[in-house]
């Protein structure tokens, strides 16, 4: 059996990072096009490694998710550039073109495809490696054997040890770290006064959220703060599930395709010249 290594990509990421790094482009028609331009260029050079045998790349096609259904104050595409948000349409056109499988998320995020992808595909026989292309931190919960997270602006990759020496937790404790310290791109607030370096102590001693000792007696360890630590943690208790919730990826999305359909064949020639042409550039 060939060894088969899957890549699954963080479209909206990307888009965006390349939205804020390329110049601007105008199609014939005036629209702005830069970033889409600049996200193919930056698969097919993906592509072109050889390193990976399966491609899928995913988006967040509509910016709100369940999420946004739970708490009021989770991330929207309020205040979104209109230049960005007009591209999301054509970037995926563009990445299908190139022949990456697409995961067009609407109920679900782009982090909830990736999750499922990599957690769905990872323990089939002849999957040797996931790799989830992305710096963004909630992923890393991901992470274990068989399965990194790539930060390809940096060209680093996170395995269990590198997410550990990050973090300052393991892998699975992510969401619970979430939760406590807040993420701010995604607008969770987090607990107040738990920062970084308490939250990653105090998880690693106890592990999840509701092996926290309630009791300020029973925190056998030194930790900077403590009483009002738990102070805070038995006042927030309700919140502080729901910010864990909302931190943790989902890996049952029903992505729609076998392993097989994402195999890397190439560009899909006949669609490459469509855009071309309809774009006035050379993807």
């Amino acid at each position: 059996m060939a060894e088969s290594r899957l890549c699954v990509v963080d479209g909206t990421y990307e888009l965006f990072r390349a939205f804020f790094g390329a110049p601007e482009r105008k199609s014939p028609q005036g629209d702005e096009i830069g970033a889409a331009v600049s996200l193919g260029r930056s698969l097919r050079s993906l592509a072109k490694t050889g390193e990976f045998t399966h491609l899928a790349v995913a988006f967040d096609t509509v910016i709100e998710s369940f999420r946004n259904d739970l708490f009021e104050g989770y991330k929207t595409g309020e205040g979104i550039e209109p230049r960005l948000l007009g591209q999301f349409e054509l970037a995926e056109r563009v990445t299908a073109a190139l022949g990456f499988q697409v995961f067009s998320m609407r109920e679900f995020e782009a982090d909830d495809a990736l999750a499922s992808a990599a957690l769905q595909f990872y323990d089939l026989p002849e999957v040797v490696e996931v790799v989830i292309a992305s710096p963004d931190k909630d992923l890393t919960q991901c992470v274990r054997p068989g399965i990194t997270t790539w930060d390809r602006m940096r060209d680093r990759r996170y395995d269990e040890a590198a997410v550990l020496e990050k973090m300052g937790v393991k892998p699975l404790l992510i969401p619970d770290y979430l939760a406590l310290v807040g993420d701010s791109a995604d607008g969770i607030p987090g607990v107040p006064r738990w920062g970084a370096r308490s939250t990653s102590l105090v998880l690693s001693h106890f592990g999840h959220l509701e092996q926290i000792p309630r009791e300020l007696e029973k925190w056998d360890i030194k930790v900077r703060g403590a009483k009002g630590l738990l102070a805070h943690l038995q006042e927030n208790e309700e919140e502080v599930l729901l910010y864990r919730k909302l931190a943790t990826l989902r890996d049952d999305v029903d992505l729609e395709v076998e392993f097989g359909e994402m195999f890397y064949n190439g560009p899909v020639e006949s669609l490459i010249a469509q855009l071309n042409d309809e774009l006035g550039v050379s993807l």
